[in-house]
């Protein structure tokens, strides 16, 4: 299985600090290609140790799929494990343009700039995974732990100016103790749950989090169920509907609409359907995502969402404003009205 990226010796300048993770956010991420028993067959290489194998296997499986995220993925993480920062680095960059709705990337480029002490950097690539993913649990412990060596650095910093303060060298050994005492071990290996059907298998890895950072760390988002009115409900809905439209399920999508939804021309809301219907099974994929959502809620039953769209089809691709503003009918939220440029 795959180590704990910094629990190795080649990151042990900060062994305590964040760790990958191998699963991308199916809500988000387009319907993706066959060949799944190709990417088996090279996770299972990983899981063996055989990463210069592996990696082989992953570059042949690019030539033919360069855009494949999963591969791309993949192939991350087996330059992580090879020590090979640098590349890793330069891949999951890649991934985050491309992909911006997917919180994983932005995690593991911060634990490849905390294992090489770059903590500032992994600072703002957490709040980016965080802002994509609200209630992503392991991004927020991993964010108090780099909080936490940022704070051991500062207090450091105030003792070399002036060695006699006496609450800064108390609060650098709690920091310091609390680093040492904490330091997480490496995750057991476990099934990941399945993602969305067209999508190969992750790596059979469950994401870890990091050891925790106790008064240092920021409060964590709470990981239990959203009340069904909530704002974490209203954007699970969006990325729901955006996942349904991104693997051309037209009829999973359609239902994301209220009865009396709003077509933007004020046509028959059936020939809007037929319209919509046309132009995603017309394409051979679709691929959209939704960045940095902003839910607003104005009662219990009304919201409105605003998001970055990207939008990438194999004839057209747009990125733009998309404001949905969202009731809630029967027990579940619903688009009434889809605004674009707003």
């Amino acid at each position: 299985m795959l180590r704990a990226l910094l629990d190795s010796k080649k990151y042990s300048t900060m062994s305590y600090i964040a760790r990958l993770v191998v699963l991308l956010f199916p809500m988000v991420l387009a319907a993706l290609p066959a060949r799944a028993d190709e990417l088996q067959d090279i996770n299972a290489l990983v899981k063996q140790g055989q990463h210069a194998k592996a990696l082989e296997r992953i570059n042949q499986y690019l030539a033919q799929k360069p855009d494949d995220p999963n591969a791309r993925f993949t192939k991350g993480l087996i330059l992580a494990e090879q020590n090979k920062v640098a590349e890793a680095i330069e891949v999951f960059t890649a991934l985050s343009q491309d992909y911006p709705a997917l919180p994983e990337p932005y995690n593991n480029l911060a634990v490849l700039y905390a294992s090489q002490g770059q903590y500032e950097k992994a600072r703002q690539q957490l709040e980016k995974s965080i802002r994509t993913h609200p209630s992503y649990a392991t991004a927020y412990e991993n964010l108090g732990d780099v909080y936490t060596k940022l704070a051991s650095q500062a207090y450091d910093k105030a003792l070399q100016f002036d060695s006699s303060n006496s609450a800064a060298k108390n609060k650098l050994s709690l920091i310091r103790d609390l680093i040492s005492n904490n330091r997480a071990p490496a995750a057991p290996s476990a099934p990941l749950a399945a993602a969305a059907a067209a999508q190969p298998p992750a790596p059979e890895v469950k994401p870890t989090k990091l050891a925790k950072a106790a008064a240092a760390q920021p409060p964590k988002a709470k990981t239990a169920p959203a009340p069904e009115g909530g704002e974490q409900a209203v954007l699970q809905t969006v990325l729901a509907w955006a996942n349904a439209w991104s693997q051309q399920k037209v009829e999973t999508y359609l239902a994301f609409y209220a009865q009396d939804f709003k077509t933007p021309k004020g046509e028959a809301r059936s020939e809007w359907e037929d319209a919509r219907r046309e132009r995603i099974t017309g394409a051979k994929k679709i691929e959209v995502g939704v960045e940095a959502p902003k839910v607003v809620l104005k009662d219990d039953n009304n919201a409105v969402v605003s998001f970055r769209q990207t939008y990438r089809s194999d004839s057209f691709r747009v990125n733009s404003r998309k404001t949905l503003v969202m009731v809630r009918s029967e027990g579940r939220w619903v688009i009434q009205q889809e605004r674009s440029g707003s």
